[in-house]
This record gives C-alpha cells, sequence and structure tokens, in this order.
C-alpha cells in the first residue's frame, strides 16, 4: 500500500515538472509590447527582429539586435520601446543574475521617461520581480518587504494607472506573507511561556496587517497572553476579545470571546456590518490548493499566497514595532506636563532644622496650646578608659 502512494506521488511530482518547468523551453510566449505599425524603416525592421528573438528566448541576440538599434538611431520613435524591451528580456530570462538585471533596466526607463505610459508598468514589472524572488514565511522577509515597498510606490505614484488594481491585489498578498512571518514569530515566543513577547507580536500583526487571513487568531492568541502576564494587563485582553467580536464577527473566536466578556462582566459590541460582508466575500473567494500543489509545495522557494484578502485596502504606511506592554510609559505619553529642575542647596543646616518629608508623619493641627512634657535627662554612659601602657591602632 505504501509502494503504491510512493508511486502515485512520484509520478504527480513528474508531471508538475512536466506542466511547470520543462514546458516552458518548449513554449512561445508573446511579447507584451510589440509596434504595430507597419513600416519598412530599418530601426523598425531591427525591433521587429528583436521582438521575435524574444518570443523564441534568444535574449542574448535580441539585447544585440536592440542596442544596434538605440546606438545607430539614437533620434528613432522607438527608443523608448528598445530599452523597455532589454528590460524585459532580462525579466523573462530569469535567474538571479537576470532578475537583478531587469530591475535597474526598469529603473533606468523610469529617470529616462518618466511621463510614458509605460513608466507605471515598469514600476510594476519591479514589483513582480521583487515578488517571484520571495521566500516562505518563516525564511528571509528581505524581498518580500522590497516587494511590498515597490508596490507601495506604484500605488502612490501612479495611482489611477492601468496596473493599480493588479498592483493592490499583489500587495495584499505581500502583506499576507509579511504576517504570516510575524505570527510564527509570536507562536514561538506563545509556547515558549514568553508571553509578553508573544502578545507584543501578535498585536503588531492585527495592527499592521488588519486584512491577514488569521487576524482573529492572533487576536485570540495576544488575549491570552495578556491574561498570563497577570491582573494589570486584565484591559488589555478584554481590548483584543471586543475587537475580535466586532471587526471577526464570523470568525471561531468570536462566540469563545463573547463568553471571555460576559464572564469578565465587560461589554459585549455588536459586529460590524461592513467586517460582515468583507468576511462572508472572502469565505465565498478564497482560492484552495489542489492536490498537485499540496503535494509538491514543499518543493517550492516561494509562499503560499491563496489565503490573502481578494477585497479591502492594504496597508500603506510604514511598519511600525508595537513597544511591549511590560515597558513603562514616557512621562509624556503618561499626561505629565511639566518640568524638573535642579537648584543647589544654599542652606547647610536644612537637613539638621527641616523635617524629612519621607519619615515624618502628616500634621495635624492642634486646637489647644501643647503643655511641654517634663522629663528627666537620661544618665549618660562614660566612655570605657584605655588601660595604660596600651596605645589603639589606626
Amino acid at each position: 500500500m505504501n509502494f503504491r502512494k510512493n508511486v502515485l506521488l512520484a509520478l504527480v511530482i513528474l508531471a508538475s515538472f512536466a506542466l511547470s518547468g520543462f514546458g516552458w523551453g518548449f513554449k512561445r510566449k508573446k511579447y507584451e509590447n510589440p509596434i504595430a505599425k507597419a513600416s519598412e524603416q530599418p530601426d523598425k525592421t531591427l525591433f521587429d527582429k528583436a521582438v521575435k528573438d524574444i518570443e523564441h528566448s534568444r535574449y542574448e541576440t535580441a539585447r544585440l539586435t536592440l542596442n544596434t538599434l538605440i546606438n545607430t538611431y539614437d533620434s528613432s520613435e522607438y527608443l523608448a520601446k528598445s530599452k523597455l524591451a532589454i528590460a524585459d528580456s532580462w525579466m523573462r530570462q530569469g535567474g538571479t543574475e537576470g532578475l537583478a538585471q531587469a530591475e535597474a533596466e526598469f529603473k533606468d526607463f523610469q529617470l529616462f521617461y518618466p511621463t510614458m505610459p509605460e513608466a507605471p508598468e515598469a514600476q510594476s514589472k519591479i514589483c513582480e520581480i521583487h515578488f517571484m524572488r520571495m521566500e516562505k514565511s518563516d525564511r528571509d522577509p528581505n524581498n518580500a518587504l522590497r516587494a511590498e515597498q515597490e508596490c507601495k510606490g506604484l500605488l502612490e505614484r501612479y495611482p489611477n494607472a492601468k496596473f493599480a488594481p493588479a498592483t493592490e491585489n499583489r500587495l495584499r498578498q505581500i502583506q499576507e506573507v509579511l504576517a504570516q512571518a510575524e505570527a510564527v514569530t509570536g507562536r514561538y515566543y506563545y509556547k515558549k511561556g514568553s508571553y509578553a513577547a508573544a502578545a507584543n507580536r501578535f498585536s503588531g500583526v492585527v495592527n499592521q496587517y488588519p486584512l491577514y487571513s488569521d487576524a482573529d487568531e492572533s487576536l485570540w492568541f495576544a488575549a491570552d497572553s495578556y491574561t498570563h502576564m497577570g491582573d494589570r494587563f486584565k484591559k488589555r485582553a478584554y481590548d483584543a476579545y471586543t475587537k475580535i467580536v466586532r471587526d471577526y464577527p464570523l470568525s471561531q473566536y468570536a462566540e469563545l470571546s463573547k463568553k471571555k466578556l460576559q464572564s469578565a462582566e465587560q461589554e459585549i459590541p455588536a459586529a460590524d456590518p461592513k467586517a460582515v460582508e468583507r468576511m462572508k466575500y472572502e469565505a465565498e473567494n478564497r482560492a484552495k490548493q489542489g492536490m498537485v500543489q499540496r503535494a509538491t509545495s514543499f518543493m517550492k522557494r516561494g509562499p503560499d499566497v491563496t489565503a490573502a484578502a481578494k477585497t479591502g485596502t492594504p496597508t500603506m504606511e510604514q511598519p511600525k514595532r508595537e513597544i511591549p506592554a511590560t515597558v513603562p510609559v514616557p512621562a509624556d505619553a503618561a499626561g505629565f506636563s511639566g518640568d524638573v529642575t535642579v537648584a543647589p542647596v544654599t542652606d547647610s543646616t536644612a537637613l539638621d532644622t527641616k523635617p524629612d518629608a519621607r519619615t515624618a508623619p502628616a500634621a495635624t493641627p492642634a486646637t489647644t496650646p501643647a503643655t511641654p512634657a517634663l522629663t528627666t535627662p537620661a544618665p549618660t554612659t562614660p566612655a570605657p578608659a584605655v588601660p595604660a601602657g596600651k596605645a589603639t591602632k589606626k
């Protein structure tokens, strides 16, 4: 039985390779930006030849032809298209070197032609390059952070571009991976018993990435972590339960959160109608991994983004590191508004003549003049005499 399962798994893996990897070398992929204008001009002829070479994966030949066009016809109307085609050829070639060179070429295109309609496309390709180089959520997040930065750049600079909706969806997928990384770290601290660090991670995930698919679970673990930290942090736990009930009403933790609030005699909030509609839409449109994807997921370098949100505005602010709840609040954040001054002491007898505020009891006003008590001075004991012939050593 196990032999059959192993054979079936091997066949599935081979089929996935055949469909995804080996087929790419024999499949012709059309170039996205051809020039449809019919012309017999030599620069147009060179460009068409380069496009055919790109479509047939002859990238070195295509770049040589395009560089000839650029250097020979410096006033050609196809000059900008040629620079963009060079960048596209590096991106299609792939690999670490190819993608790095493609990013540099796209950056150059934006520098030389910032007002052309293709400038937003170049920015979207840069975002896509870093998305392609992303790793799983438990590994190096550098490319995910770069991809987030480049996608935000397109939405900020070209909000009305035709690439904006696709880039916004891509940004939601990237932030799903970044949120997973924070949640994985939070679970590690939670299992270790470091509840302050766990609560800091879980709360930060929800504050920074509210569209995260497991935001409700992160809030639940944050609340439980605050509960383990003692009575001083119960209010933070109640706030987390409240947020689950209000902002994630269809969550499996919503009813449990209501019971927690009810047992603590806390107010149970009403569910946000917009949150209900959003969660219904996500449940109806969430993609699921197929059998082949599940069987071969361990071989993929990239992360799984099938659970990423399909709607909602992604976070556009820069990530902010949450301050742990156990860190004391600064004076200005606590509401103190005053000046602390230091002055030299001029009265040398102040310690002898003035009462010590730390030990003196609170003074009570006397209604009748106090009568001094008659006291007998205690007898003084003379110091012991030093025997003759002995001197004290210093």
